[in-house]
């Protein structure tokens, strides 16, 4: 992984701790919507960490694929990925 692991082990970190927030507050029976804007919360934070493994991706190895004329295979990864990421 290309990616700049502190960053995004912090990043998953942080959503791992929201997650363990929101299991207690659903344990304590903490009102819906609080508890739906800590969900939301914790999907941006997974977001930003996709994010920053998807643009190191794309800066690194498919960069060096495309560079060395085995891109092909690596432009199907990514429109695969663009595929999961719109539905």
């Amino acid at each position: 992984m290309r990616a700049d692991k502190e960053n995004v082990s912090r990043l998953l970190r942080t959503a791992r701790g929201q997650i363990d927030g929101i299991l207690r507050m659903i344990d304590e029976d903490a009102y819906c919507i609080d508890i739906s804007n800590q969900v939301m919360a914790a999907r941006s934070v997974l977001g930003r960490a996709n994010r920053e493994i998807i643009s190191a991706h794309l800066e690194g190895c498919v960069l060096d694929a495309m560079e060395n004329g085995t891109g092909e295979e690596k432009m199907k990864e990514i429109m695969a990925l663009i595929d999961k990421l719109s539905r």
